[in-house]
């Protein structure tokens, strides 16, 4: 039997042709960091932090592959003009001695007009409550643009010296859009049956994989399931587990929810809607959030390792590398997942809270995270950086918000 004294959580591991020096990697959170779609001083000094804080991998969340996938204003874009800036993060990380990857994303119908420079695009033409947009259904010419901007991004994570990329096919972003038949309502190729749902995702990764060659690893993140009644469940995702393997992907990051439909499906605890609205620009979306918040995103128990009887579907199913995400807090959870037969744990709360969080667990196995799971982190990444209230006391008119949703 693993115990955490012989667990291998410390251990090096390969995922494709990279090494990591211990089997721990800062999962793919948005930082909320970024300015102008680049870089910024912040960015890197919050990964380098994480990295001598002991992580094995660190990961650089949402990194759009063109403008048409962009939300915000802080959200990175893999252009030419980024690469100086990225080079720079990858360097200082390195120099730390652990691994980065970045997470190459599209938002498609979560996309805003304003940002992406024209209509939101997605798999079909279906009214996106969370944006709110109705956005515009591609056309082959379009996914085709998409899987050549995949490409170029890869061969810009390879300049700005990334080890790894992560493409995004979950949580409802586009990839996952098309995998969904809630949202992919398409007659074409590309709808219809879980194998044609599933042809673009197919079709990115082959291009994706082509140009990584032998020297960058290839993760894919995708959903256990997505949460709502009409999405993907279980036996769906081993099915799509099982796809991206043959197709010869390195690993996959386990993991589950839908943004616009099931957002506290992936993060569970408390969601401080009524910060949200304090916090958030727009003025329709606030009073929305005020009125109906605790309805729209009702919060869901948390539990250390809530992703792992789903996992473990997976890890029986196929054999390639997987890392397990959602809800390690501890160093009994840690060590819990590499027992379990995952690869790699995957974490991002924890590190929020505490940068050193490997560090800790490292030293006593049995530490845990004094995160409480409030959420105020991801209630702000979408107008400010996702910060902890602790680390970070935010105005006592915040705060005394905060405990209201707390108490619910």
């Amino acid at each position: 039997m693993t115990t955490e004294s012989n667990s291998a959580l410390f251990e090096p591991v390969e995922i494709g042709p990279v090494t990591l020096r211990n089997r721990t990697i800062r999962a793919a959170a948005f930082e909320g960091l970024g300015k102008a779609h680049s870089v910024t001083d912040a960015l890197i000094d919050y990964h380098v932090a994480i990295a001598r804080g002991g992580v094995g991998m660190t990961t650089v969340a949402y990194a759009a592959v063109e403008q048409r996938g962009l939300s915000f204003d802080r959200q990175l874009w893999m252009r030419p003009d980024a690469v100086a800036g990225l080079r720079r993060l990858t360097d200082a990380v390195h120099k730390e001695g652990a691994r980065v990857s970045v997470q190459l994303a599209h938002c498609g119908n979560m996309a805003h007009s304003e940002v992406c420079g024209g209509r939101p695009q997605s798999a079909s033409e279906k009214f996106n409550l969370y944006g709110p947009t109705f956005p515009q259904a591609m056309d082959e010419h379009d996914i085709r643009r998409v899987i050549d901007a995949h490409v170029d991004a890869v061969s810009l994570a390879r300049e700005a010296g990334f080890d790894a990329v992560e493409v995004h096919a979950g949580h409802g972003y586009l990839i996952s859009q098309f995998l969904c038949p809630w949202t992919n309502i398409r007659r074409d190729q590309y709808g219809g049956t879980l194998q044609n749902r599933l042809r673009f995702a197919r079709e990115v990764l082959t291009a994706v994989k082509r140009e990584a060659g032998s020297d960058i690893a290839v993760l894919v993140k995708t959903n256990l399931r997505d949460g709502f009644e009409g999405g993907i469940e279980l036996d769906d995702a081993v099915v799509i587990a099982k796809a991206f393997e043959q197709d010869g992907v390195d690993a996959l990051v386990l993991t589950g929810g839908f943004v616009s439909r099931a957002p506290m499906y992936v993060m569970r605890g408390s969601m401080p809607t009524r910060v949200m609205a304090e916090i958030m620009d727009d003025p329709m979306l606030a009073l929305g959030l005020k009125v109906v918040g605790q309805k729209l995103i009702k919060p869901l128990p948390y539990e250390s390792r809530y992703f792992r009887n789903d996992a473990l579907a997976v890890r029986g199913a196929v054999k390639l590398p997987l890392v397990y995400l959602g809800g390690v807090d501890s160093g009994p959870a840690a060590h819990g997942a590499i027992a379990d037969g995952f690869d790699a744990v995957g974490m991002a709360r924890a590190l929020i809270r505490e940068p050193d969080f490997v560090d800790k667990i490292r030293r006593d196995p049995s530490y845990a995270s004094p995160c409480d799971h409030c959420n105020f982190c991801a209630a702000q990444i979408y107008t400010r950086a996702a910060s902890c209230h602790h680390r970070e006391p935010p105005s006592p008119k915040l705060q005394a918000l905060l405990r209201k949703d707390m108490a619910k």
